[in-house]
């Protein structure tokens, strides 16, 4: 498997070369303000940028909340960036003013902190009564944790989702902040003020959009809780159909230290990989009885220890056996299929994915690299009609786009 970064130029990855001139996406004229945090604030406001959305992202003087190099946070691509000190006199009312000229704005402070800051939503709503004002947060607006700290794995956990992932024997496994930041957070928070933002139009009135990780987190489970409620699902990790307890839906160690997915649920699918493994179905045990589930691992475990995941990857691809490699992202982003589909792309320097989801009329694209701090003020103080942000300091000598 190659491990080099796909060519951008594939066919279905050519529009994605672009510069700041580039075409817009379904968003294209949508103009969103972004308050800069960390994590699934800063994703929702990339999603929307990668629609076609002028995404402003006022982000604060002084050193970042996290180390890095800016201008590699690719989760700041497709936005521009304007310096505002919230605690001088002059920041809050600069803030109130993009939003006036703005349908969305994002903020994922505590609850309390923008109100506090004279950029709550009665505030930048007073300016602009037709504004989308999305908050997201861990816990919420309410609730006895809402004012409390926290990251992605206590969301996760406390919502129960957590528990679900990992071995039977072993502790839960963390899935990265895949699961709760941007999963359960950023896409929840972007369907609801594109959805706030349709009504918005319709009638003219705005509204606060609640997007909270547990709240998310926990709705991604829906489909666990029917299955608990028929019987068909154990609240217990590792026993189950899709959670790595079933031997033909979990992964297997090859004979070099990779590993292979299997997901053969379907009975066509499971013949062909017993088939393609080298194993007489007819020898097996009925695999419907999960008390036959040990044996059947224990077979599949010594066939797939026998070859390597490069040899296994070449048996099984091209087939409907439904097993895959077990890929690192560098080795994704060289994999045939996303290269043709230019699934990854190299933009601005940065191997990255390309935008999400795929439009026939309007494709998303990569228009701008990641934001650095303040290297927007003039171009943004232009095109929204907002001269007082020539007045604000800005760092000298950046380039702007």
């Amino acid at each position: 498997m190659s491990h080099h970064p796909p060519d951008s130029r594939t066919p279905d990855s050519r529009t994605l070369d672009s510069g700041c001139r580039g075409s817009a996406g379904p968003l294209d004229g949508v103009r969103v303000v972004e308050l800069a945090g960390i994590g699934p604030g800063p994703f929702a406001a990339m999603l929307l940028g990668d629609l076609g959305a002028d995404v402003v992202r006022v982000d604060r003087p002084g050193p970042a909340p996290l180390a890095g190099d800016p201008a590699h946070d690719v989760t700041n691509r497709n936005k521009r960036s304007v310096l505002v000190d919230l605690k001088s006199p002059e920041g809050p009312r600069t803030v109130r003013a993009l939003a006036a000229r703005a349908e969305i704005l994002l903020e994922g402070y505590r609850p309390g902190v923008a109100e506090r800051l004279g950029v709550g939503p009665e505030e930048c709503m007073a300016a602009n009564p037709a504004l989308v004002y999305g908050r997201m947060t861990g816990w919420g607006q309410q609730g006895p944790l809402a004012p409390r700290a926290g990251h992605d794995i206590g969301y996760i956990a406390t919502a129960g989702a957590l528990s679900m992932i990992g071995p039977a024997d072993g502790p839960p496994a963390v899935p990265a902040n895949l699961l709760g930041d941007y999963a359960g957070g950023s896409l929840y928070l972007t369907t609801g003020v594109l959805a706030a933002l349709l009504t918005a139009r319709a009638t003219g009135r705005g509204q606060v959009v609640d997007a909270a990780i547990v709240d998310g987190t926990a709705h991604l489970t829906a489909l666990f809780w029917g299955m608990l409620a028929e019987d068909t699902w154990r609240d217990a990790r590792g026993q189950n159909l899709l959670d790595g307890g079933c031997p033909y839906y979990c992964v297997y160690e090859t004979g070099d230290g990779g590993w292979m997915a299997v997901g053969a649920l379907e009975p066509q699918f499971y013949t062909a990989f017993v088939s393609l493994l080298g194993l007489d179905g007819d020898d097996l045990p009925d695999r419907t009885d999960p008390r036959n589930w040990p044996e059947l691992r224990a077979r599949f475990t010594a066939r797939f220890k026998t070859a390597s995941r490069e040899e296994w990857t070449a048996l099984f691809e091209g087939t409907d056996a439904c097993v895959a490699p077990v890929l690192s992202l560098g080795e994704a982003a060289g994999h045939p299929h996303l290269t043709r589909r230019g699934t990854y792309t190299e933009a601005h320097g940065i191997t990255q994915p390309a935008p999400a989801p795929r439009f026939s009329a309007t494709p998303g694209t990569l228009r701008l690299p990641p934001a650095v701090p303040g290297t927007h003020t003039t171009d943004v103080a232009r095109d929204w009609d907002l001269p007082e942000l020539l007045d604000l300091p800005a760092p000298p000598g950046l380039p702007t786009c």
